[in-house]
């Protein structure tokens, strides 16, 4: 049956709960693209339009008809899951950071993770240029914060870790500190810590 593949993609996507990168599905997606040029083959359709207008075969134009309409639903459809992917990988990049986790890069094809790249140099490239000399971190501070100051728990050893004020503190498994909030959003979201809430 025609379009059964790329709907599946979407499928696909619909059932992974948002937050989540599914695997890229090159089969799919060429077994999709082998089905729009079996559909578009050059000599059977243009022979069917060329008889359907000069010849006035009004019985073709149906089936001229389908395989259009099938074009572009497998265009829609592959459309579609490419820019969902994307959506997805740029929200991933403002809850882990320019840093992604290697179970999610494993997921991305070679064009999605250059394309991961790019923003996430586009994006500090906007960061730098705005909030004076040292930039603004806008992916910091996610949801307002209750407290300037929150108590975490080092999950594995990721060795110092200086604060504005100068202080080194050394970040050891299971220690736990007082940190500023937003010096350590980052390493809540890497998975270095976790918010210890009493």
């Amino acid at each position: 049956m025609f379009c059964e593949k790329s709907v599946e993609l979407i499928r696909e996507l619909h059932r992974m709960g948002d937050g989540q990168l599914p695997a890229f599905n090159e089969d799919s997606i060429r077994q999709v693209l082998e089905e729009m040029k079996a559909l578009y083959e050059p000599e059977q359709n243009q022979s069917d339009v060329n008889e359907a207008k000069t010849e006035g075969k009004s019985e073709l134009i149906p089936s001229i008809k389908f395989r259009h309409c099938c074009l572009l639903r497998n265009q829609r459809c592959i459309s579609a899951y490419l820019y969902d992917r994307l959506l997805r990988i740029r929200a991933l990049r403002w809850e882990y950071g320019s840093v992604l986790p290697t179970a999610i890069r494993f997921h991305m094809c070679a064009e999605e993770m250059e394309w991961f790249n790019q923003y996430k140099k586009s994006l500090a490239t906007y960061m730098r240029s705005i909030g004076g000399e040292e930039g603004l971190d806008i992916t910091q501070d996610m949801k307002p914060p209750k407290s300037l100051y929150i108590e975490v728990r080092c999950l594995k050893d990721h060795g110092e870790f200086e604060i504005d004020d100068g202080t080194v503190i050394l970040l050891k498994k299971n220690s736990q500190h007082f940190l500023p909030r937003w010096k350590c959003e980052q390493l809540i979201r890497q998975g270095v810590l976790e918010h210890v809430i009493s």
